[in-house]
């Protein structure tokens, strides 16, 4: 790049429900710039936010201001984000984000605010199949906030309490309701809040076993295995072998719209 003029860059948005991401790739797709806020209530107006947070990372001393060359969005508000040039499904941008780390066969298990996904790719990085949980906050982000509210916790304290004990509690309900209910019975038993939280990250872990047996390498992304590793902890002592954690796990849609920006020719179309 010749010094004093901007850089061209890829860009991947990622509007969740609960927090949009945004991913900056240069033309060898490297990561130049990430960055991820609530998502709150405005979804254009956060993702135009993000993508300025990025772009102050991504800008290096006497460059000028990176430009974007062509920018895709994902996410639960992908329809949102007035500046993208094209929208693709979670499940296609999850896939490619991974891929692109683990080039072999993958099982991905994506945790996310409000819903869970699963998707077997082949190792070619095709999609073999997929399974989408969005019909209530059982075993999501959403799950877990309200968990850490009933505790009168703040929700990252949920992930150290978790942590620091191999004893967890049993929640039968997966409902967040009758979760809560359980809840108040355990506290009034006595049972340590410690063992609580542990049963709550479980109960998330138990959630996506009942959607998918995850045969197969498994790569755990989103939100939730961000900030809340014993997840990724409990998932693998559950199926008896290793789960791998993606790298920057919470930014892996963003990555993989950043990168089918980069690769993919302009089309007028929406894509998959």
């Amino acid at each position: 790049m010749t010094p004093g003029h901007p850089e061209r860059l890829y860009c991947g948005v990622d509007v969740g429900a609960a927090a949009t991401k945004v991913v900056l790739l240069d033309g060898s797709g490297d990561v130049r710039g990430r960055a991820v806020r609530p998502s709150g209530v405005d979804y254009d107006a956060t993702a135009r936010a993000v993508l300025a947070d990025a772009l102050a990372a991504a800008t290096l001393p006497g460059t000028g201001s990176p430009s974007i060359a062509r920018t895709l969005a994902t996410g639960y508000g992908r329809e949102n984000v007035s500046f993208a040039d094209r929208t693709l499904t979670e499940i296609y941008c999850h896939s490619a984000g991974c891929y692109h780390h683990y080039r072999r066969a993958i099982t991905i298990v994506d945790i996310g605010g409000q819903d869970n996904k699963v998707i077997h790719l082949d190792a070619e990085g095709r999609r073999n199949d997929f399974r989408m949980n969005r019909k209530c906050a059982a075993g999501t982000g959403s799950f877990i906030e309200e968990i850490a509210l009933r505790l009168a916790l703040p929700v990252e304290a949920i992930e150290r309490l978790a942590a620091s004990t191999d004893q967890a509690v049993r929640l039968s309900s997966f409902c967040t309701v009758f979760a809560k209910t359980e809840i108040l019975s355990h506290l009034r038993a006595g049972v340590p809040v410690e063992q609580v939280a542990r049963g709550a990250l479980l109960s998330v872990v138990q959630r996506i076993l009942e959607m998918d047996p995850l045969g197969g390498e498994v790569v755990a992304t989103g939100g939730v295995v961000a900030h809340n590793p014993t997840v990724a902890r409990l998932l693998a002592e559950k199926l008896g072998r290793e789960v791998q954690v993606a790298p920057h796990a919470q930014f892996s849609g963003a990555e993989g719209a950043a990168l089918l920006a980069r690769d993919e020719p302009a089309k007028g179309d929406r894509g998959p």
